[in-house]
């Protein structure tokens, strides 16, 4: 079962008690999680998996030590203690040691839904069966992975602060392909409303885009103008929020960093159609209240109609510049002003370009040019003269992110909406939209479907 408030307080504070050290975090928390595995057209696995667990980090004179169990017992809540205080005393000194925040007041989200927690068996057996029915009439294989997670849990210091927090999500991913492997079609979906989880849409563009994707033809790499589905866009951009670190960029290792030690604050990097958020309390993406170190959650503009607005300064990193502590981000948002376009109509206002369903295997090359690489998967299609004329053989990319979204090379955006990164399974996700970008760097083929 997942702790309440109540419970939560008393096992943080059990801990705090049985500390000896000069200061001290403690955390519990409690998960349920659940699954149903499919593949082949069959039902494959399904389980459920509950657990509690708490840590606790220490410092002795500067020196920090951490220990975590598995075991709320009060006999594996003092070792647990006892360990991390010995660790403590053998450790270094931590020069990036500061006092433990004391009490802090935090604004609830509303990520939590009871539905979500104990969702029906039963109704999750049925949505996953009427998809095997879809996938053999289409004549389609299918496989995927549905999985609820609820979360519960709390964290204190010895200062005197308490926060407790819980969430839910829930995620649909499928791949459907041909019988003869040669054509694959990938959709994932989650949400913390189960209720809002369109399992059907799911199913229906993973098979479209299976079925469409038959017999693919070769063009040469370079660069083209692309449309990116929001799927392709989460791939790339979903973390996007968390990479504006003022470290990083003081120290001259970001593309946010300027020479002479000084960062891009101020500066348009960005398209000025686009701004990227951070809002915990957002309807469609709670965040957390809590931002990075306990600092309670704000809304915070990072870019702001295309201008480099905040970096994130953690606590010892503010205290090193004369700063205040940022407080974000804990999500990622891209919204824009201006008037948006659906996948369709960028379609018929390109020439000649390339619709992308989704990217894989992603990887950084340089964080200074804030450069990737990986591949296209799951559906890749030549347009021209406004129209979609056939499937493609998959390639290798290697973009720079911010010459992507840069004044000049944003064409159309999209309406943003919920999607998360596939290679994140649904976990983490962030509001994007669609985005038609007039350049983007095809290094190689692939073979894979």
């Amino acid at each position: 079962m997942l702790l309440n408030e109540k419970e939560a307080k008393v096992i943080t504070d059990k801990i705090l008690s049985l500390v000896k050290a000069d200061d001290a975090s403690v955390s519990v928390n409690s998960e349920k999680f659940s699954h149903l595995r499919f593949a082949n057209n069959n039902f494959l696995t399904s389980g459920q998996r509950v657990g509690r667990g708490a840590g606790v980090t220490v410092w002795i004179g500067g020196k920090r030590g951490s220990s975590s169990t598995n075991d709320l017992d009060d006999v594996s809540l003092k070792a647990m203690v006892e360990q991390a205080e010995k660790l403590a005393r053998l450790a270094p000194v931590d020069r990036e040691y500061l006092p433990t925040l004391g009490r802090q007041v935090y604004k609830p989200v509303n990520g939590y839904v009871e539905a979500t927690a104990n969702l029906s068996l039963n109704d999750r057996a049925k949505i996953i069966g009427d998809i095997l029915a879809e996938c053999e009439k289409s004549k389609i294989i299918g496989a995927g992975f549905h999985a609820s997670r609820a979360q519960a849990g709390a964290s204190a210091t010895k200062n005197g602060n308490f926060e407790f927090a819980r969430e839910t999500n829930v995620s649909l991913s499928m791949t459907a392909r041909t019988p003869d492997g040669a054509s694959s079609g990938y959709f994932l979906r989650s949400h913390f409303d189960i209720s809002k989880l369109d399992t059907k849409r799911v199913a229906r563009e993973s098979i479209r885009k299976a079925l469409e994707g038959r017999s693919p033809r070769v063009i040469e790499p370079g660069v083209y103008t692309v449309i990116l589905e929001p799927q392709a866009v989460a791939d790339l951009l979903g973390n996007l929020g968390f990479t504006f670190n003022a470290r990083n960029a003081d120290e001259g290792r970001s593309v946010y960093s300027a020479s002479g030690g000084k960062t891009r604050l101020g500066e348009k990097i960005f398209d000025e159609r686009i701004s990227i958020i951070s809002d915990p309390w957002h309807p469609e993406l709670p965040g957390e209240q809590s931002a990075q170190g306990g600092i309670p959650a704000e809304k915070i503009y990072l870019v702001k109609n295309g201008v480099l607005e905040n970096l994130i300064y953690n606590r010892f990193w503010a205290k090193q510049k004369e700063k205040q502590p940022t407080p974000g981000p804990v999500n990622s948002i891209i919204e824009t002003g201006s008037a948006t376009s659906s996948v369709e109509e960028m379609t018929k206002s390109t020439k000649r370009g390339i619709l992308i369903s989704r990217f894989w295997y992603i990887r950084s090359t340089d964080p200074r040019t804030a450069s990737l690489t990986g591949l296209t998967r799951d559906g890749v299609w030549l347009i021209e003269n406004g129209e979609i004329q056939y499937p493609l053989k998959n390639f290798r990319f290697n973009q720079s992110i911010t010459q992507m979204l840069a004044p000049g090379n944003v064409e159309m955006i999209g309406v943003s909406e919920r999607v998360g990164g596939s290679e994140s399974g649904g976990g983490n996700s962030s509001l994007l939209p669609a985005l038609k970008l007039k350049a983007f760097n095809f290094t190689s083929q692939s073979e894979a479907v």
